[in-house]
């Protein structure tokens, strides 16, 4: 939706900041990440060979490797002077599971301005678990695997680990308290919450927020077009070598469609345990800092917000 702004570009999620150099970004497997060179792979041969072909992928990963003593903070730099005065959007998801690869964008990017895009804990969870459960029904998925990860491996400090029941607000906190932590690094004026039911329910004013915060038009005809994701060149499956490079949910159905919402409480059980439990006490208490009420407005409908949500 950023990216197609008269004034920006959105790229795939392209992993950069999970290493320092182009070699090692090729070589590592970036924390269980699946398909972690497809976005990138997709936007060299989209900005520098015209097109997303297997021909064009097969020449991205040449270019890629001839370069592979350049860092990656120059590659993004190279990227952005390439595609100016256009503002370049970076949203790998990744990101943020280190706090060391959120501080590399930063320390690269001085300059760069941080959207932190937010979710009701309790949507958040129903998706993920909703997902997982999909995944477990067409595949197998290792321990390593990112969705494991998520919802098991990133347990509160203080929780008991014989507590092994996948729970994914556990994640949906960790993540984004990461997130706060490393924000305190950044100046005021260079961040922005975002709440993800506020995309959908009242698109106009939120992407029209964030388009004068970012110092750029906000006229109808720039809102409207911000509204058409599926008018991107990343918004559809990319070709052999390439195919992912975003959320496969998103790359099946990009467009946008106003969410109904209903109440979602921060009281009460939580859907996806059976034991009756509700959110933990300091997820309410992030949920209550991120502007979360009691009862509060979150999406109804599966797959409307994609992917974990905090970027």
């Amino acid at each position: 939706m950023l990216g197609q702004h008269p004034e920006m570009y959105g790229l795939p999620e392209t992993n950069l900041a999970a290493a320092g150099t182009l070699g090692e970004w090729w070589t590592h497997s970036h924390l269980g990440i699946e398909h972690p060179r497809h976005g990138l792979l997709r936007a060299i041969a989209q900005i520098y060979f015209g097109a997303q072909t297997e021909a064009t992928v097969q020449r991205a990963a040449g270019w890629i490797r001839r370069r592979a003593h350049f860092s990656t903070g120059y590659l993004l730099e190279l990227i952005a002077e390439t595609l100016g005065p256009r503002i370049v959007i970076e949203k790998s998801p990744n990101i943020v599971r280190r706090s060391d690869f959120m501080q590399r964008a930063y320390s690269m990017f001085p300059n760069a301005k941080f959207i932190h895009l937010v979710r009701h804990p309790g949507g958040h969870g129903k998706s993920m678990m909703n997902l997982y459960k999909h995944r477990r029904a067409h595949g197998s998925m290792p321990p390593g695997h990112w969705l494991n990860s998520l919802m098991l491996e990133s347990m509160l400090p203080r929780q008991r680990r014989q507590d092994m029941s996948l729970d994914p607000q556990y994640a949906w906190y960790v993540l984004n308290a990461r997130i706060c932590d490393f924000l305190t690094s950044v100046p005021c004026e260079q961040q922005l919450r975002i709440r993800a039911e506020d995309v959908l329910s009242d698109s106009n004013q939120t992407l029209r927020q964030i388009a004068d915060w970012l110092g750029l038009r906000t006229d109808k005809r720039a809102i409207e077009a911000m509204k058409h994701p599926e008018r991107s060149p990343y918004a559809s499956f990319g070709p052999p070598g390439a195919r992912f490079g975003n959320d496969p949910f998103f790359l099946r159905d990009p467009a946008l469609r106003p969410a109904r919402v209903e109440p979602q409480s921060l009281d009460g059980p939580v859907s996806w345990r059976a034991d009756g439990q509700g959110l933990l006490p300091e997820v309410r208490e992030l949920a209550q800092q991120f502007g979360y009420r009691q009862r509060e407005l979150a999406t109804s409908q599966p797959g409307a917000i994609h992917g974990a949500d905090s970027r």
